[in-house]
């Protein structure tokens, strides 16, 4: 014993140094093209943003296992410090890698699709006050869809894939062990039919010995000690018999046992079962209107079943969950109504607790033999509803019986997880097409802002002199530049950085002012040749 419990700490530390290779691995891969970048570039920020991505993407992949978001806001944040609008191919890589593992670690899309949408709603003050381009923020949302975005739906998918195949294979498991169970009873039935069989032949026989017994008892032509024995042999035949009809009688108990009238417990009403639920820590209310005795001995056993099994179901499976509790008894038409219903769990399933399935089957053909309906299934909020209808007529009649595997655990579960994988496909399909109509729904007024915040008087050029130092030229400026150059202007002298601004609203033409280090040093009218 002591030699598996060590040989599975061996394991379990091979396995946490394998992860940390393999975290040493993502985080060089993903800091080696910055840091090659960075180490050609001339420029200081390359070099500063370098340096702070080595810690930076160390700790994201150390966390992102268990803040998978909080990995992903580091490249996230990295490329934002390089360019306003995202568009930093060297950490591409690092968004689109932290952006699959959020989807493949994170059950809940609300939370990542939040921190994008702040993400994508901070870049408009980043890219109004630092680029001084509206339309910048177009190229952002189109950077943070391709490198962030699709790359979260795919982890999203794999994670669905991963869970509907685990799914399977517990509902696998199950099947088989219900096999096992149904091929177990039908030995168990064949054997009671063997028992059966054994009881007729063996008991005629044995019958027909003791009659031969006692009609040699009584034979005048023996001698007394002849008819002495065979007294004796009519006395063990009859004994035999007795014997062999009591062991048959246990082999054959449970076939019988369902022949006999089923009651319930006496004296074990619905006030008593919930305050043993209730004295075993559940959270339980129970309401009750009308009066419930009365009832046909078949309702009421099914009452009584259905509320011990919706009790039972909900300590195991919700532990620390509300239950509510109501029995209602009408009288037009006479009818008895119970509804359990339990609140989402407040904590994990009980360990080593695991449902066979066949629970609510039993209760449904009970209540079906009762005349009454039941209901099984989760309710909008998270918790789960267990309700009964029975009518409280002295005979009752049985409902036509329905499909029972719509009521077992694995239907629900592979319908659940159909859903879940059907609107995850869909999620795939439509997130990014209705992402990309809604940025090009936002070109056109972000289009005309920009064109309108991009206007330049003509007398405030006109008042610009060259030579004049650019931070008295800055305050005079439009809030935006143009969206590039006109088609076919001239290139920019070199060594000046120029900046465009409209003639008037939606104007090809535009003013050019090139700067040389911080002095104006030319300005120009481009005039589009379309």
């Amino acid at each position: 014993m002591l030699r598996r419990g060590f040989r599975r700490l061996v394991r379990a530390r091979g396995r946490g140094w394998v992860s940390r290779l393999l975290d040493a691995a993502l985080w060089l891969a993903l800091w080696l093209p910055p840091a090659s970048e960075a180490a050609l570039s001339p420029y200081g920020r390359a070099k500063v943003v370098a340096a702070a991505a080595a810690p930076l993407l160390a700790a994201a992949v150390a966390v992102g296992r268990r803040w998978p978001l909080t990995a992903l806001g580091a490249p996230v944040a990295l490329s934002l410090a390089l360019s306003a609008t995202m568009y930093t191919p060297l950490y591409w890589p690092a968004l689109a890698v932290f952006g699959f593992l959020a989807g493949c670690r994170t059950a809940a899309a609300r939370p990542v699709l939040w921190f994008l949408g702040s993400v994508a709603v901070a870049g408009i003050p980043l890219c109004v006050v630092v680029v001084r381009d509206l339309w910048a923020w177009t190229g952002l949302l189109l950077t943070l869809l391709g490198a962030a975005g699709l790359p979260w739906l795919l982890g999203r998918y794999r994670r669905q894939y991963a869970e509907l195949v685990r799914l399977g294979w517990r509902l696998a498991d199950r099947m088989e062990r219900e096999q096992r169970v149904v091929a177990e009873r039908t030995r168990s039935r064949e054997r009671a039919r063997i028992a059966g069989d054994m009881h007729d032949s063996l008991g005629h026989e044995l019958t027909l010995i003791a009659v031969r017994a006692a009609a040699l008892e009584v034979d005048a032509t023996l001698a007394p000690h002849q008819q002495r024995a065979a007294g004796e042999l009519r006395e063990a035949a009859g004994t035999a018999t007795a014997r062999l009809r009591e062991i048959i009688g246990v082999l054959r108990a449970d076939e019988e046992e369902g022949d006999r009238p089923a009651t319930a417990p006496s004296g074990e009403s619905a006030e008593t079962l919930v305050e043993r639920a209730r004295a075993a820590g559940l959270d339980v209310t129970l309401e009750r209107r009308g009066e419930p005795a009365g009832l046909p001995p078949m309702a009421g056993l099914a009452v009584h079943r259905v509320l011990q099994e919706g009790l039972t179901n909900a300590a195991k499976h919700a532990p620390g969950a509300a239950v509510r509790v109501r029995l209602v008894r009408t009288e037009d038409p006479p009818a008895v109504a119970l509804t359990i219903v339990n609140s989402p769990a407040a904590a994990a399933p009980l360990p080593g607790v695991d449902s066979g399935g066949s629970g609510l089957v039993g209760l449904d053909e009970r209540v079906r033999l009762a005349g009454g309906v039941l209901r099984a299934g989760p309710v909008p909020d998270g918790g789960f509803e267990l309700a009964a209808e029975l009518p409280a007529t002295a005979a009752p009649t049985p409902r036509a019986a329905t499909d029972a595997s719509q009521l077992t655990t694995s239907g629900r579960e592979l319908t659940r997880a159909r859903r879940r994988v059907r609107r995850q496909l869909t999620q795939a399909v439509v997130a990014p097409v209705a992402a990309l109509a809604g940025i090009l729904l936002l070109t056109f007024p972000v289009s005309v802002v920009s064109s309108y915040l991009s206007v330049m008087d003509r007398s405030t050029y006109d008042r610009l002199a060259v030579g004049t130092p650019r931070d008295d030229v800055t305050p005079r400026l439009p809030l935006f530049t143009r969206d590039g150059p006109p088609d076919d202007s001239p290139a920019p002298p070199r060594g000046q950085d120029c900046a465009y601004y409209s003639t008037r609203l939606m104007s090809g033409d535009a003013y050019r002012l090139c700067f040389a280090g911080d002095r104006l040093v030319s300005k120009t009218v481009v005039k589009s040749e379309s």
